[in-house]
């Protein structure tokens, strides 16, 4: 038997090799943090050794053992057991029984990482699933109480607040018609010029005009001015609803007997309907000067431009890209409004409900103009 001997001012440690491969360790005095702190590389070096199959600590004299005494031993068990080894521990006191017990917890069984991967993905998937089928439940929902609304409003004219409704039009339309008009032209400066590059190779740089003309009021002009909206519209809609509905105040309607959906978002739906069309009025006509600018930077003359855009727009053109930005004015106002009344309580829900709202009324924008995408070609508009 081979024996080894530290000592320190509050304790002592021997380290014991017995014949059969044991190691032991013998501590006395008292196991503080000062002791740990000299002892603990010492020890775990001693453990690390291949020489032995085994590892015992003998805690009969230790009079003194608080948490780090406790950890160092946790240490030792653990490091012997990874390596293989068994360990023991033998005459410990209560508190020493009671310390180690604390503060030894076994790790819960790993699962493989492929299982718990597609078992992850799996739940996930399937929460998610659940969030869209009770979100469109929702969306249902609020599209009856919505139309019940307005078939109140219709028949009763007079208890429309139209207060409300102009202030909103004025918000969220003419607060909005700079930016729209600059993004208008810009657009049809863009398109002009990233259309005359390829024409100009078949010299038929004249039909800029009508290709700007075309896709500007039939399709750009309306998505243009609708994703504006969802921008800076709905998040406000759904902010001012959220902010009402955390301060209670969608409740304290309720109580009163009136209708939060009549109450609050009629005068909202009807002021984005109203005003989309105006917009989307405004952005035609600053994107057929924008790319007008071109045209007369290209050679041609203002005549001849105006001539073509008459020749490639006709009425249907622009009534149908009218009729889907009321739509798109009806679906950013809806969705809003939707959002700010499904607004949960906590800090952040109000600006989770505005981003909600705008990224739910820029997919639903997307799907209607899809939509109307395909009617148009199978009715030949």
């Amino acid at each position: 038997m081979m024996e080894q001997e530290l000592t320190l001012d509050s304790v002592q440690l021997n380290f014991e090799y017995s014949l059969d491969d044991v190691l032991t360790f013998r501590f006395s005095g008292r196991l503080d943090t000062q002791a740990v702190a000299v002892l603990w590389e010492k020890a775990m070096n001693e453990v690390g050794r291949d020489s032995f199959t085994s590892v015992v600590i003998d805690a009969g004299k230790l009079n003194y053992c608080n948490g780090s005494g406790a950890a160092l031993i946790i240490a030792i068990k653990n490091k012997t057991q990874a390596l293989g080894k068994k360990f023991e521990l033998i005459n410990p006191t209560e508190n020493i029984q009671t310390l180690t017990g604390i503060m030894d917890f076994r790790p819960a069984p790993t699962i493989k990482s492929r299982r718990y991967m597609v078992i992850n993905f799996v739940i996930s998937t399937g929460r998610q699933v659940g969030d869209i089928f009770r979100d469109i439940v929702s969306q249902i929902s609020f599209i009856g109480e919505f139309t019940a609304a307005i078939v109140y409003m219709v028949k009763n004219p007079r208890k429309m607040r139209w207060k409300d409704v102009f202030a909103t039009a004025e918000s969220a339309g003419a607060n909005a018609l700079g930016i729209i008009m600059m993004l208008g032209f810009l657009l049809g400066l863009i398109l002009a010029f990233q259309s005359a590059i390829p024409l100009r190779r078949f010299g038929a740089q004249i039909y800029v005009a009508d290709l700007v003309a075309i896709s500007v009021i039939r399709e750009l002009g309306p998505l243009i001015t609708a994703i504006i909206l969802a921008g800076r519209s709905s998040s406000a809609f759904a902010a001012e609803i959220g902010t009402m509905k955390i301060n209670e105040e969608i409740d304290a309607l309720t109580t009163m007997g009136l209708d939060p959906v009549r109450f609050l978002t009629v005068s909202k739906v009807l002021a984005a309907m109203t005003i989309t069309p105006l917009l989307t009025i405004f952005a035609n006509i600053f994107a057929l000067i924008g790319c007008g600018v071109v045209m007369l930077s290209l050679g041609f003359p203002m005549v001849t431009y105006i001539l073509r855009v008459q020749a490639s727009v006709s009425v249907g053109d622009l009534f149908g890209g009218l009729f889907k930005s009321l739509v798109f004015g009806l679906l950013v106002a809806a969705v809003g409004c939707l959002r700010g009344l499904q607004t949960q309580s906590g800090a952040s829900a109000v600006g989770q409900s505005a981003t909600r709202a705008v990224v739910s009324s820029i997919i639903l924008i997307v799907l209607a103009d899809g939509i109307f995408a395909v009617l148009f070609y199978y009715l030949g508009i």
